[in-house]
């Protein structure tokens, strides 16, 4: 009998570790340093990729549109900073919920084009129009809506790849488009894009991350210094397409050739920041488009969290985060207000195919003999 109950005792034991072990909780997910969960970006086509280096800096990035999801970067306090707006799982990026271009690589063409229409050759193109009169970025399901075809190389280096059929959202060609991020040692994102094409088309790629430099979304971005290697800029009509004229920045709130505080003359009665509301306008870059030549840079007083822009692009979009207004919620449950944010998308002028015979303009046109590149670098550091 003894032995019966010490079996029986044995026996519901067992049964009872084996019952609290099936109903136990599945394992923690591990998250990024940014405290994103990968398993919300996790779709029969998109994922979450993680680039690290050995300076403890972080880059997510999510194949839905190429988009940069996070990037962690240290600050005056050496403690890490989450330094670009975003949401914290996929289906926040569909258009259906949130019509955003937050980190995302920009195609088929950057930027506006004038009632989406162009002509090539002897063709003449109607593209989808998203923007008033106007085609942009790529058009109603423009590349930041897409999925590439992700592969992560290494720790460092993720490779995202994108066929654009012929007749997309208007465009002529099928394109093929790749994307490769890499995170240096150095703290920079180094971004190569390039596209072929099997006909004449046009392509103007860029990234368009939002940043706040202050880590902080709650914080707007119009203390940040802002300089801008550019003496000229191209002025908008109040539809925000560019004129056709190049003008100058000397004696205009639109000179940043030295470091300014962006919010210092945002607010000057000025027509070009009535049509823009604010600064949405496209500098031209006196670089030579040479990629070692520092394009622009922007530095936080609160982190001291410092961003330099190197590209081989002509021009420079600036974009202060003018028409976030609180009605997106984005990481962490925070409602991005105007001004949270600075985009700094190199890229060739804006609606540049209806103005490349201008002078100083340039010509977007790609050919199966001559096809398209652009590198742009990201670089991290700190003022203490």
């Amino acid at each position: 009998m003894k032995i019966y109950v010490k079996f029986l005792l044995v026996s519901l034991g067992l049964f009872g570790i084996f019952m609290l072990s099936g109903c136990s909780k599945e394992p923690a997910a591990v998250l990024t340093k940014s405290g994103l969960n990968p398993a919300d970006f996790q779709t029969d086509s998109t994922a979450l990729y993680v680039l690290r280096n050995s300076q403890g800096m972080e880059v997510c990035i999510t194949n839905y549109g190429g988009r940069i999801v996070s990037v962690m970067v240290p600050d005056k306090q050496d403690s890490l900073r989450d330094v670009v707006l975003g949401f914290d799982n996929v289906a926040s990026y569909y258009p259906e919920n949130n019509k955003s271009d937050f980190g995302a690589s920009i195609g088929r063409y950057a930027n506006r084009i004038d009632h989406g229409r162009f002509t090539l050759g002897d063709s003449t193109y109607q593209l989808t129009i998203n923007n008033g009169p106007h085609s942009l970025h790529g058009g109603t399901t423009g590349w930041q809506y897409k999925v590439y075809k992700a592969n992560q190389i290494d720790s460092t280096k993720l490779e995202l790849t994108l066929v654009s059929p012929d007749g997309d959202n208007g465009y002529p060609g099928t394109v093929t488009a790749k994307v490769v991020y890499t995170l240096t040692e150095d703290n920079a994102i180094d971004i190569q894009m390039s596209a072929t094409t099997d006909k004449p088309t046009i392509v103007n790629m860029t990234n368009h991350a939002y940043f706040n430099l202050n880590g902080d979304p709650n914080v707007p971005i119009t203390n940040n210094l802002l300089y801008i290697n550019a003496k000229q800029y191209t002025p908008v009509d109040s539809t925000f397409m560019t004129l056709g004229n190049i003008d100058l920045v000397a004696g205009t709130p639109f000179d940043f050739n030295t470091a300014t505080e962006i919010g210092a003359r945002i607010n000057d009665d000025n027509e070009q920041l009535h049509n823009g509301n604010g600064y949405d306008h496209n500098w031209v870059l006196s670089t030579n488009q040479a990629i070692d030549q520092l394009a622009a840079s922007v530095v936080s007083p609160i982190t001291g969290i410092k961003l330099e822009v190197f590209t081989d692009q002509p021009g420079l979009q600036v974009y202060v985060g003018n028409f976030l207004d609180g009605t997106v919620t984005g990481k962490h449950g925070i409602a991005y207000q105007q001004r949270t944010a600075l985009c700094l998308e190199p890229q060739v002028y804006p609606d540049s195919p209806n103005k490349k015979d201008l002078a100083g303009w340039y010509d977007p046109t790609v050919t199966p003999d001559k096809p398209y590149s652009h590198h742009l670098i990201y670089k991290f550091s700190v003022e203490k």
